[in-house]
């Protein structure tokens, strides 16, 4: 079984029950901050070895780095690692598109990761505030105004939209 398949089976609660799985969340979250703040004090960085390598280089262990390899795969620039496939020895590579990185937090309702302060040297407050409203805005569903019976029709013919474009709606 490929580990990001047994990652989920553990995160997600096989066999656990809530509090266990509390638990569990509540120590992935503590180290994925870590792991986070290493990184973002030295954002340029291209961080690469083994999936096992990277968990010895955070103190960690491999399940808790596969869990976080696959919340910033889509934050990477221009790649993803093989998450779905990878096992204790394959190459990953960690390379942070900061503006997507930050995007991604956001989307994720993680406020312990996108308020952490080496964001300060990282991305200007403006940008911090225009990405948070960007993604905020993304999840916002506007319903557009109806055209009722008796209004003028949009396509500008003059008439009656029940007796143009709406005639057979």
């Amino acid at each position: 079984m490929a580990l990001l398949e047994t990652w989920r089976n553990l995160a997600y609660g096989n066999g656990l029950d809530d509090k266990q799985k509390e638990n569990l969340w509540n120590g992935y979250f503590t180290i994925e901050k870590g792991i986070y703040e290493q990184i973002l004090a030295n954002p340029t960085e291209v961080i690469s070895g083994t999936v096992k390598e990277l968990a010895e280089k955070y103190s960690t262990e491999v399940m808790v780095m596969t869990g976080f390899l696959d919340g910033i795969n889509e934050s990477l620039k221009g790649y993803e690692n093989p998450i779905e496939t990878m096992e204790e020895d394959t190459e990953v590579k960690i390379e942070i598109d900061p503006e997507k990185l930050y995007y991604n937090m956001v989307e994720a309702k993680a406020a312990w990761l996108y308020e952490l302060p080496q964001w300060d040297a990282i991305l200007s407050e403006e940008k911090r505030k225009e990405l948070y409203k960007t993604q905020k805005a993304s999840g916002t569903i506007r319903k557009e105004k109806k055209i009722g019976r008796n209004d003028p029709c949009p396509c500008g013919s003059g008439k009656k939209y029940k007796k143009c474009c709406g005639k057979n709606a």
